[in-house]
């Protein structure tokens, strides 16, 4: 049957008009930007009223952990992609930090025919890279992996990559784009060291950002940066979160970029004046830092120096969040609030919808160069996202679906709600009501 998506006011492509989207199978068939022609035929069609909500593409997230495998305590593919496409996110990019590492092509393969199986929406997995792994990270197929994740520092998992040798190697060959979590572990052990000689075991979070500070980032950053420019590698940088780093980037299309920029929503929402109030429920790796470094992020951001907004969505059970500075595990689920909390932002007057439609949808999907999703076009996949924009609610642990089942965002008020998801032209969530049955796809990417 085919699906008539009626008088939405559709956000796509920096425009913003009432309109109408027919999906035939998994596709869009056709667009009516203004009325429908009085002569169409509505028989076997499932007919959306969409009057007073907004249609925009489903978000693409291109950095979450769904822990899976050998971390399904904390979440799992099946509840995260379910968190994700509730959340208006109808396509994910995996991190490889699991039990095992994604460090050979046989677990890599093994992820994605498991999320074949469970996940509810569309799915691609990173390549890790280690000290030791190059050979395998060499057979990565770049048009059906996202790219190749090098952690320059170290974070949730041992994937620290720092022999200079095998760093030059991996920029050096590597057949699709490279993503890296720069921070430099030199720097930060000098400052833990520093921090636990003043403090003790009972570091204060407050301490967090000093810890992993922003002469950490830079350094990483910039390292990666020469990496990339010498070798001419496609460079991905994730979840900045210093002013510092700012000036390493140029503003531009992501599609016509060779290194590019991401932040995540946190570094965005939150600032450092937070950690008295939420304590390690916000302690992210790299961490949210001071008001100054938020502005600098949003600057960038709105000057498109940053090209796409993510999450870094990275359960813990409260359990093993609730413990001192060291003991923490750092990251925090996000993936089924992230679009809510962009809009909210867009009604507070810090950035456009549009803006928010380009950053989230556009704009990863024209930097890892996928197939046909992203937009709302003709002959693309009917990845889209109804939104009431006068649907206020707020989080409590009764409506958070993620395995951990909590949220920092915890009592906020959203005044945006996404009502219906379409993922390969199938709805999959409607009005809180998950279809449990059916399957996202491996998306392919145009290399």
């Amino acid at each position: 049957m085919k699906t008539l998506i009626k008088d939405a006011l559709i956000i796509n492509e920096g425009l913003k008009f009432t309109g109408s989207v027919l999906i035939d199978s998994e596709r869009i068939s056709k667009i009516f930007p203004h009325a429908i022609p009085f002569n169409f035929d509505f028989s076997d069609l499932d007919v959306v009223e969409a009057a007073g909500k907004y249609l925009i593409p489903g978000a693409i997230d291109d950095q979450v952990h769904f822990r899976e495998p050998g971390l399904t305590h904390k979440g799992e593919i099946t509840t995260e992609s379910r968190a994700a496409v509730a959340g208006g996110v109808t396509t994910f990019m995996e991190m490889p930090n699991t039990n095992p590492q994604t460090t050979t092509q046989f677990d890599l393969q093994n992820k994605y025919d498991r999320a074949a199986a469970v996940s509810a929406a569309n799915y691609s997995f990173y390549m890790g890279a280690t000290n030791d792994n190059l050979a395998e990270v060499l057979k990565t197929d770049p048009s059906k992996v996202c790219g190749i994740k090098v952690f320059m520092g170290s974070s949730t998992g041992d994937m620290l990559v720092d022999d200079e040798k095998i760093l030059s190697e991996i920029f050096r060959h590597a057949p699709t784009l490279v993503a890296t979590h720069c921070e430099d572990e030199k720097t930060i052990q000098q400052n833990l060291e520093a921090a636990r000689a003043k403090y003790g075991e009972l570091v204060p979070m407050s301490q967090h950002g000093n810890i992993r500070s922003d002469e950490a980032c830079y350094l990483s950053s910039s390292k990666a940066i020469e990496l990339a420019s010498k070798f001419d590698t496609r460079l991905h940088i994730l979840h900045l979160s210093t002013a510092r780093e700012m000036s390493l980037f140029t503003t531009g299309k992501p599609a016509d970029k060779k290194i590019t920029a991401e932040v995540c929503v946190h570094h965005l929402w939150f600032d450092d004046r937070d950690y008295e109030r939420m304590g390690t429920r916000i302690k992210w790796n790299p961490a949210i830092k001071t008001v100054k470094d938020k502005e600098a992020l949003w600057e960038a951001l709105l000057t498109d120096k940053i090209d796409v907004i993510a999450t870094d969505h990275a359960p813990h059970t409260l359990q093993e969040k609730n413990n001192t500075y060291f003991k923490s595990p750092s990251g925090g689920p996000l993936v089924q609030h992230s679009l809510v909390a962009m809009l909210e932002m867009s009604l507070k007057g810090f950035i456009t919808i549009e803006k928010v439609v380009q950053k989230m949808c556009h704009a990863p999907a024209d930097l890892f160069r996928i197939e046909k999703r992203g937009y709302i076009r003709e002959g693309y996949f009917a990845d889209l996202v109804l939104i009431d924009p006068k649907h206020s609610w707020v989080v409590t642990p009764e409506n958070i679906l993620y395995k951990c089942g909590w949220s920092p965002f915890e009592g906020v008020e959203f005044s945006h709600k996404v009502v219906t998801t379409f993922v390969n032209g199938k709805m999959v969530y409607n009005k809180e009501t998950l279809n449990n049955d059916f399957k996202g796809q491996r998306i392919k990417f145009r290399q």
